[in-house]
């Protein structure tokens, strides 16, 4: 697979006219703001349709429902999760308003968040299968909006942007989460919420960093940036915390990501104590901003359960509410503690369980729902009705590929966003690994947060196939000069700069080739001359002072290469369109004949 269609950098190549350092940092997203919106919002919309579409049917109680609905009815009527009558489920379907409630307070395993944002539904459309699964449709459209702008920001291009949210609207497990009552949708909106805006928050960072030193900021540790948009990243990541422990690993991931983002940004911008700076400036603010405040967070959600008497392990509160949040952190410890117990003691047979190397290859979906209705279904003598949680196999088996390409492509091109991406999927898999080690019962559903990595992972390498954009010197975006290694950006990188750090911006190893000075400084070695763009938009030597760095003369064959490319990516994207909707009727609970359905049952293992 090509990369490039330009000339390699010697190593050998002497120092040349940079850009404007803002431009070297984070360059431009070409393209129309109108349409960088509303071609996103075309596929929400789609995604829209497809998850609110008899978003009530089947009129039953689905899988883990029997326990999220209940649990937020609770929270709604008394701040925490209370017990339920026998046949609770029935008595819900035939009476939203019937009394379902038992005798005290119920242990939950997972904390409250999750059941919150269910509550909203019931409380907007009552105790109904559409009110409760109202919200996770809204976080799984929702989801697609988001993953359409970082898919953008990250590739500089509006078309791969809405490929991506095309993706993740046409994915089995993601549309069949969305529209059940389960927890496992919220934990992927919040993390790619928390994800969107750590990479939103790198480009502003880069500029700022940009601007700050070109207004003569001359510190040895470069300036102090403040990260807005970090603050909102520790919430999103607390939320997904306070809907399932699993996002905890994505702080953890996500802060390391951060810390070297900010490394390679001091570093490419000439910085002359990058390390030091971003230790002593950058590491200690992004551990408040996501940490500390994910932390707060967390235990905002748990506001029921404080201030109400009567919860599980909670007892009588204070008289005084102010006291409540104090006297009561030792007894939530002691809820969490019994939290933890449970899931690591949790090995129970369940005939749908799969492990983690089982989730990618779709080895064994779940059955969230499945009937037989008589003489539902024309003049067949059986039929089916079903819920299948399964990804579309098309995107998933295509995802593994393209997710091994990505490693390669952060190994060989040290492209930032392969890195980014490999992260992402890897902080929601490889950690369910020592559990499946310990036998620890889980699901495929539970893989729901990796799918828009994996989506991610598919666009990056279509970009990479298609290749650079025609009239990449007159702007065309590009991932990050130096950053993937020398080698053009799909959407049309120059191919400019050391190999990369492997997280980020170029490392500028030798001082003869540094940007900005022989040694990264400013005054004597200035990093511009007087004249740095001519009248055609470059200087003299843009390339270079013996012209090391000039792109060779336009080819016909980087035409026919885009054209291949394009044909090949929207061939994928059909095939996994069609797919989808060869899924569809088992993933909707559609009732079609028993052959018809028998026929999308492609391996033994899907029964």
């Amino acid at each position: 697979m090509a990369t490039t269609d330009l000339a390699s950098v010697p190593a050998t190549a002497s120092r040349r006219r940079p850009p404007q350092l803002r431009e070297w940092l984070t360059p431009a997203i070409p393209g129309s703001p109108l349409l960088s919106w509303l071609g996103p919002l075309l596929v929400t919309a789609l995604a829209a349709y497809l998850r609110f579409d008899r978003l009530g049917t089947p009129k039953a109680v689905v899988f883990d429902e029997t326990y999220y609905a209940k649990d937020a009815l609770a929270l709604l009527k008394f701040g925490w999760e209370h017990n339920t009558v026998e046949n609770a489920d029935k008595m819900l379907i035939a009476d939203p308003d019937a009394h379902i409630w038992g005798s005290g307070p119920a242990f939950v395993a997972h904390p409250p968040f999750g059941k919150w944002m269910i509550a909203i539904g019931e409380a907007m459309f009552g105790a109904t299968p559409f009110g409760w699964r109202f919200v996770p449709a809204l976080a799984g459209t929702l989801s697609v909006l988001i993953l359409c702008r970082v898919a953008r920001r990250m590739t500089g291009s509006t078309l791969l942007g809405c490929a991506a949210g095309l993706l993740l609207a046409l994915d089995g497990l993601a549309f069949v989460t969305s529209r059940a009552a389960l927890l496992d949708v919220f934990v992927m909106f919040w993390v790619l919420a928390g994800f969107a805006c750590l990479v939103n928050d790198r480009d502003r960072s880069r500029r700022a960093l940009a601007d700050r030193i070109e207004a003569g900021e001359t510190s040895v540790y470069g300036p102090f940036l403040a990260h807005g948009w970090r603050w909102g990243a520790g919430v999103c990541l607390g939320l997904a915390c306070a809907t399932k422990w699993t996002g905890i690993f994505y702080v953890a991931a996500f802060g390391l990501m951060t810390v070297l983002w900010d490394y390679g940004a001091r570093r490419a911008a000439g910085v002359r104590a990058p390390l030091q700076g971003t230790m002593l400036l950058e590491a200690v603010p992004a551990f408040v901003q996501m940490v500390v405040v994910g932390l707060v967070t967390y235990l905002a959600t748990w506001w029921g359960w404080i201030f109400k008497p009567g919860g599980w392990g909670r007892g009588t509160a204070s008289d005084n509410p102010l006291w409540r949040p104090f006297e009561a952190m030792p007894k939530l410890w002691h809820y969490h503690a019994e939290m933890l117990g449970f899931h690591t003691g949790l090995d129970a047979k369940h005939p749908y369980q799969s492990w983690p190397w089982d989730w990618p290859i779709l080895r064994r979906p779940v059955a969230f729902f499945y009937t037989e209705p008589k003489g539902a279904c024309g003049g067949a003598s059986r039929c089916s009705r079903e819920i299948l949680g399964i990804g579309t196999p098309a995107l998933w088996w295509g995802a593994l590929v393209a997710l091994i390409v990505v490693a390669f492509i952060w190994l060989i091109l040290r492209d930032w966003r392969a890195g980014a991406i490999l992260l992402g999927f890897l902080a929601g898999w490889l950690t369910w690994f020592p559990s499946a080690f310990a036998d620890r019962t889980m699901f495929l559903f539970y893989a729901t947060p990796l799918i828009p990595f994996m989506v991610l992972a598919v666009v990056l390498v279509l970009g990479y196939l298609i290749g650079p954009a025609p009239g990449w010197a007159a702007g065309a975006h590009a991932a990050r000069p130096g950053e993937n290694g020398g080698a053009a950006d799909p959407q049309g990188a120059m191919p400019e700069g050391p190999p990369g750090l492997p997280w980020d911006s170029p490392a500028d190893q030798d001082p003869a080739l540094a940007p900005y000075g022989e040694q990264g400084r400013y005054g004597e070695h200035a990093p511009y001359d007087e004249q740095p763009y001519d009248d055609h938009g470059y200087g003299e030597h843009p390339y270079g002072e013996h012209g090391a760095h000039a792109p060779p003369a336009p080819v016909q064959t980087a035409g026919v290469r885009r054209l291949i490319g394009a044909a090949a990516a929207g061939a994928f994207l059909l095939v996994v369109l069609a797919n989808f909707a060869y899924f569809h009727p088992i993933l909707s609970a559609q009732t079609i004949p028993y052959e018809d359905w028998h026929e999308r049952i492609w391996f033994q293992s899907w029964v």
